[in-house]
């Protein structure tokens, strides 16, 4: 790998790090505001990323290098950690356990704002502008070379990485966090069944395969979308 794609590479992982640990921190938070103490008691409730990496090693550490190299010239990064939560804390407070699930994605839309709010304020200080064309990593560009450049990669990842995993982890199939928020518009029995078949190891392989099958599909149009949203009168294609 050329010494300009490992330092991308690496930019990535930090920011994927820092974003996922905020998002599982947010689960972790919200389950315990809400009486379920699983994850304090497992450690996870913390924004120290090192116990979600010793958690989910897979979904931390060997996903995100192998999705980045997959997706080169582009170059993206996705990946996965988990919350532990009490499944019988979540039968019997189906809305709170909705919530709680809620509560990663909103977190990654928390990160997307301050993004947005960083590329907004870098063009009014005449660092940064609107680029004539984007990518994954060229969601702003620098108005000069030195530190801004890196500066615009830096919140060019951080906007569209929270968006990708804004993306996947709304995708309603288990065990993503779009299946536990689904479970909100079921009925209570429903609702009980559902989560039933979500715990069940097969299913959520087959949940993954899935969500990997069609992240691909969808992030183009959504990615576009969004930009077009952060540079209203826009027209990115």
């Amino acid at each position: 790998m050329p010494t300009q794609e490992l330092g991308l590479g690496l930019l990535w992982y930090v920011v994927f790090v820092a974003s996922t640990t905020f998002h599982e921190a947010a689960h972790g938070f919200a389950a315990l505001a809400f009486g379920d103490t699983t994850a304090r008691d497992a450690g996870v409730a913390t924004l120290d990323p090192l116990p979600h990496i010793q958690r989910s090693p897979f979904g931390m550490v060997v996903v995100p290098i192998l999705s980045f190299i997959m997706s080169l010239p582009q170059g993206w990064m996705i990946g996965w950690a988990s919350t532990p939560y009490d499944p019988y804390w979540a039968s019997a407070n189906r809305h709170r356990a909705g919530l709680m699930a809620l509560a990663g994605p909103a977190a990654n839309f928390v990160l997307i704002l301050v993004a947005a709010a960083l590329i907004h304020g870098g063009i009014w200080w005449g660092v940064f502008a609107q680029p004539e064309q984007v990518t994954w990593t060229r969601t702003t560009v620098a108005q000069g070379p030195g530190l801004a450049t890196g500066a615009a990669i830096a919140v060019s990842i951080l906007f569209s990485l929270n968006l990708i995993l804004l993306v996947f982890n709304l995708l309603p199939v288990p065990p993503l966090d779009g299946s536990e928020v689904l479970s909100l518009f079921l009925s209570e029995s429903a609702a009980q069944r559902y989560r039933d078949v979500m715990a069940q190891p097969a299913a959520q392989i087959i949940g993954l395969i899935v969500a990997w099958n069609l992240i691909g599909a969808i992030l183009g149009p959504v990615h576009l979308a969004a930009l077009n949203l952060l540079y209203p009168g826009s027209q990115y294609q």
